[in-house]
């Protein structure tokens, strides 16, 4: 009992479900994380190839299989013409509109693609871009009603 000691114990109650708004923060948290994990690889020169398990079921025998296959993992910057960096912030497949008739980033280069990648992250984590992130939520929804 005395490692517990050092320990502080509380009682807690876990909650039941997370609110939509925080599902969503999580949700691009996490591929954010993807991306600033992919800039870092392709900085150092390496490859980052995140994994996923496919289920698929065999016709002949009707067993269920999983399989770890590559992620298909699509970088969120792009080069422009004037040769700077550019950096889109995605949710699903939509662009977030992150100001007023802004929907990209401008950077100067490679280097300060985790760095950026990083105060967003932490914008969404704080709630900033919550609006953003509901409207482009929205858009989405309604795509896939039709």
């Amino acid at each position: 009992m005395s490692a517990l000691n050092n320990l502080k114990l509380v009682t807690a109650k876990r909650a039941a479900t997370q609110t939509p708004v925080q599902q969503r923060r999580n949700k691009l948290c996490a591929k954010l994380f993807e991306q600033m994990q992919l800039a870092q690889a392709q900085a150092e020169g390496r490859v980052y190839a995140p994994t996923k398990f496919k289920t698929f079921k065999n016709e002949e025998t009707g067993e269920r299989r999983s399989i770890e296959t590559a992620k298909k993992l699509k970088q969120w910057w792009w080069t422009a013409a004037d040769g700077k960096l550019n950096l889109s912030i995605r949710y699903g497949a939509k662009v977030i509109e992150i100001s007023k008739g802004k929907n990209a980033i401008e950077l100067a280069g490679v280097n300060e693609l985790v760095p950026t990648l990083e105060i967003v992250k932490q914008a969404v984590a704080d709630g900033s871009l919550d609006a953003q992130i509901e409207a482009v939520s929205n858009k989405l929804r309604s795509s896939f009603r039709k």
